[in-house]
């Protein structure tokens, strides 16, 4: 990698993505955000890039007064973050919270980036349309999350056809071992307490739902040409292992570390060779592993997920639309936390039956699940 252009660089992946980069001396020529111009001129300040986005455009009209006094070219909107997206770069790396991501990522792969892609919404909603997208570019498509990085990294060298099933860990979140009984008066503070990882509000919350495992397998479906039955979710609470791939001879391989984003966001970086070393492993203090099966019937968001990918088409991007939309509802205190699985669940059955698809329509489905989400909240 010679020059890396970060959208999301705000973010927890973002500024993880930029510490990453300054150990290895990646010149940094693009950075877009949502809406955090102070840090994004500071961020600007120290990596010097070429040109820099913020989605919204109130905040990039500060941001443009902020540096006025620089260089950098300063753009604002979604036309603002392509633009970003598609200049000078060799690789993008992908973190745009939610579905919003969906449209950089394709116009990046279009200008002939390769895409280290942490956005696992991208996949989710416009799956088909990226890898199409990919193939046709011949660039490649690196994946940043920690289990899906896992998998990539534990199938390195394994010959063609080998790969028997995926097991997909997951922490189980805040909550795990709880019943729906439990859970009625779960607070935001609550499921924004995650035992392992440091994440975004969103993504915490979608771990305390596992709607995040959920949008994994279907991110894995896509990343690994798999079915989603040759998909194993293991609750693991240590977030030691990451994932690992059955072979099909019996073996299985597994990618260990500790809970350190910055590991997957390097060897995105780095593939396919290791980078420097961050924190070390000591297997002997943490002394056990358990792995144990998801609670289906509690949270519901998992089987939605499951069911969507199964359907195919467009029924992944309703799923994910339908949660966006209920964890914003939930976040703001309009809804209880259970319901945000039961709104997901309700709002799969009104997807539409269309197995080709495009950009347009996958918006259309987002816009339709959001609105069925709301419809269904006032009853």
């Amino acid at each position: 990698m010679k020059d890396l252009i970060i959208l999301g660089s705000t973010g927890s992946i973002g500024t993880q993505a930029l510490e990453v980069a300054k150990k290895l001396n990646i010149n940094i020529t693009g950075l877009a955000a949502g809406k955090n111009y102070k840090l994004l001129e500071k961020q600007a300040r120290e990596f010097k890039p070429k040109s820099v986005a913020m989605f919204d455009t109130e905040a990039a009209n500060k941001l443009k007064i902020a540096l006025a006094d620089t260089d950098i070219a300063v753009f604002g909107g979604k036309n603002g973050v392509n633009q970003v997206a598609t200049g000078e770069g060799d690789t993008v790396l992908c973190s745009i919270v939610g579905i919003a991501g969906l449209e950089s990522t394709l116009m990046a792969i279009d200008a002939g980036k390769d895409i280290a892609l942490a956005n696992k919404e991208t996949l989710v909603t416009g799956g088909d349309l990226v890898k199409k997208r990919i193939k046709e570019k011949n660039v490649k498509l690196l994946p940043v999350d920690s289990e899906h990085s896992a998998i990539f990294q534990s199938l390195q060298g394994v010959p063609e056809n080998s790969l028997n099933k995926i097991l997909l860990t997951a922490s189980g979140g805040p909550f795990f071992g709880k019943k729906a009984e439990d859970l009625k008066n779960v607070t935001v503070a609550d499921a924004l307490n995650h035992p392992n990882w440091s994440m975004g509000n969103k993504i915490t919350i979608d771990s305390a739902t596992l709607m995040n495992k959920g949008l994994e397998v279907i991110e894995a479906v896509h990343l690994f040409d798999v079915s989603p039955n040759q998909i194993e979710i293991l609750v693991h609470k240590q977030s030691i292992l990451h994932s690992a791939v059955e072979l099909s001879d019996g073996a299985v391989i597994a990618q260990l570390g500790t809970p350190d984003m910055r590991l997957p966001i390097q060897y995105a970086f780095t593939y396919p060779d290791r980078g420097i070393k961050f924190e070390q492993l000591s297997l002997s203090q943490i002394g056990s592993l358990t792995f144990e099966k998801p609670d289906f019937d509690t949270f519901k968001c998992l089987p939605a997920c499951i069911e969507a990918i199964n359907r195919g088409g467009l029924s992944p991007a309703m799923v994910n639309g339908a949660n966006e939309e209920a964890v914003s509802l939930f976040l703001n205190e309009k809804i209880r936390f259970l319901q945000i699985g039961e709104l997901v669940e309700q709002t799969l059955q009104f997807a539409p039956d269309k197995k080709d698809f495009t950009l347009e329509d996958v918006y259309n489905a987002d816009a339709l699940a959001r609105e069925t989400v709301r419809k269904l909240v006032k009853g």
